[in-house]
């Protein structure tokens, strides 16, 4: 094919905003190949590994998409290249690796697409002796999350709790409702058969739908479509509590949810305030107002809370908690992809998770999407309306869910409006620094390389270059602080206007002028430094003692003493060292 050709299947085939494709220039693989550590080819290959696998497209510039081809393989072939990438990176599965190569018929050049495989169970795949995953078009050092879930990872699918017949239940212990919400939810999720379904008796349609398995009844379909007396079959008692509290934490109100769950879902999300949030008009990319809770966002919180619930060993209990400003979800269970971040990264479908057989009914009732992107589309919504993104706390058998229902920081929310290229992944940490969580320091460096915040790693603010376009001009000055020389003249000043600046007064002139990010340790010896600074130029002088010290001007110590010797002036010098601040 010509270049034109190439560049257009490529483009189509490979588009660069999937966040599993990469577009390196590579003209030469001499030094590309294992070159520097998190910038080469094997470094890249290990990242795209420890992830979900992905595609590596040599030969074609990221900046328009520009073909400049392979010039120098280095003696590197399609053929071998696999094989030489295995051996450099030590747990990397031969199985799906692979090099396509194309070669222009009108210009000659040359392309290679690399077809990285995912990283085999519990094994990290490796690269100059370190673990590496991508970050937008970055490398960083694989996170301790996401190696974490790695590890944990199940060499084989445990037993499906949800699957199991209970056989002293019929069709007539299910919900007559249920079944006819189940059947419209059916009708959209298969538009195309949406005829037939009508014709089809209830055992038909549930074998159909995955409900049922040849007319017998599963725990899936009682937790769906159950009627709530018939839940002693399942041995457990299963339910959705609904809690209403005040902004002390004091619970006002509440109610329970009994299978059937699926019109149970509809019947919470009509008792949460959803009231209408209501921008300050400073920004004209803000719109007047937004809904504090998206009705997607809520059902597929809930509803993946459904889907992954522990019911095994567990009462079955899923709790949703609602606040002034917040909406908690709870449910007991690991948290299967290991953190909230690889699921967001990986462009695939989701593992089995705890209920499999309950997850697959649940897509095919139109409760939940059958490629797992359900969370990345909360995550979405979320950005649109510049809120804050869900909150994953994972830990102790339990996830908890938190979406907050307004704008938690106005700083950023104006990045999100002013920059709409950035991934998704560079908002979940911005995310992070407006809600004060720790970042790695890969994940620190990559903000910094895209001018996005400044400060010390456990103190980001926003950074100057944003900050001027948002408007955020005065939060960045009382972050950054306004130069040395700034608190030097502010201290000279007052002490030439006063007879006798005790230490008291000065930390009163400065502190709430210093840097917010800073501690009140690092406050004081900021301080220090600029009294030490000005009493060696003698503009400032102690008259006072050590402990009760008393500035005094510099001028007027000079007008009183006269000119000193160079030596009583070393000598002088020295005893006030000696007295400290």
């Amino acid at each position: 094919m010509t270049e034109v050709q190439l560049q257009d299947y490529l483009a189509t085939t490979y588009p660069r905003e999937n966040e599993r494709h990469e577009w390196k220039e590579y003209a030469s693989l001499k030094h590309n190949f294992g070159g520097h550590a998190g910038e080469d080819l094997i470094s890249y290959v290990a990242a795209f590994s420890n992830l979900e696998g992905g595609t590596l497209i040599i030969g074609i510039r990221d900046q328009g998409h520009v073909i400049t081809g392979l010039q120098d393989p280095a003696g590197h072939t399609a053929e071998n290249l696999p094989e030489r990438l295995a051996n450099k990176c030590p747990n990397l599965p031969t199985e799906g690796l692979r090099v396509e190569e194309f070669i222009t018929s009108d210009s000659g050049k040359r392309v290679w697409v690399v077809h990285i495989p995912k990283h085999r169970p519990r094994r990290p795949v490796i690269a100059h002796g370190s673990k590496w995953q991508r970050l937008g078009d970055s490398l960083i050092a694989l996170t301790a999350e996401r190696e974490e879930a790695i590890l944990r990872e199940p060499l084989q699918q445990p037993e499906d709790w949800s699957r199991s017949i209970c056989p002293e239940a019929s069709l007539d212990d299910l919900d007559p409702a249920a079944l006819m919400i189940a059947r419209n939810n059916y009708k959209i999720k298969h538009p195309k058969l949406a005829a037939e379904v009508d014709e089809w008796d209830n055992a038909t349609f549930l074998n159909k739908a995955k409900v049922c398995i040849n007319g017998q009844i599963t725990r899936a379909a009682l937790l769906l479509l159950g009627r709530e007396e018939a839940v002693h079959h399942l041995h457990l008692s299963p339910r959705i509590t609904w809690i209403l509290k005040n902004e002390r934490g004091e619970e006002l109100d509440y109610r329970h949810f009994n299978p059937p769950f699926l019109p149970a879902v509809d019947d919470l999300y009509l008792l949460i305030r959803n009231l209408r949030y209501r921008y300050i008009k400073d920004e004209t990319l803000f719109p007047e107002e937004a809904e504090m809770y998206d009705r997607f966002v809520v059902r597929e919180a809930l509803h993946n809370c459904i889907a992954h619930q522990q019911y095994q060993g567990n009462t079955g209990r899923i709790s949703v908690v609602e606040m002034p400003d917040q909406l908690v979800f709870l449910n007991a269970g690991p948290f299967l992809p290991g953190s909230v971040e690889n699921v967001i990264q990986r462009d695939a479908p989701e593992p089995d998770g705890q209920n499999p057989f309950l997850a697959e009914a649940m897509v095919n009732l139109n409760m939940i999407d059958t490629i797992g992107s359900g969370i990345k589309r909360m995550f979405r919504l979320q950005r649109e309306k510049y809120f804050p993104l869900p909150d994953y706390e994972i830990g102790n058998n339990l996830v908890k869910v938190t979406i907050i229902g307004r704008v938690l920081d106005m700083a950023y929310a104006r990045v999100l409006a002013r920059h709409p290229d950035l991934t998704l992944s560079e908002i979940m940490l911005l995310d992070k620094v407006q809600k004060h969580k720790p970042l790695t320091t890969g994940e620190v460096e990559h903000l910094r390389k895209r001018r996005l915040v400044e400060g010390r790693k456990d103190s980001l603010y926003i950074s100057s270059g944003v900050a001027a376009k948002t408007s955020q001009n005065v939060t960045y000055l009382k972050n950054k602080g306004l130069g040395n020389a700034h608190y030097e003249g502010l201290i000279v000043t007052l002490v030439d206007s006063c007879q006798g600046v005790s230490r008291h007064d000065i930390n009163e002139l400065l502190w709430d002028q210093l840097p917010l990010q800073l501690s009140e340790e690092a406050k004081t010896k900021k301080i220090d430094q600029f009294i030490n600074k000005l009493r060696r130029q003698d503009r400032i002088h102690n008259v006072g003692s050590r402990t009760q010290s008393c500035w005094v001007s510099g001028k007027a110590v000079s007008a009183a003493l006269g000119p000193l010797p160079q030596k009583a002036g070393r000598l002088i010098e020295g005893e006030q060292e000696s007295q400290g601040i």
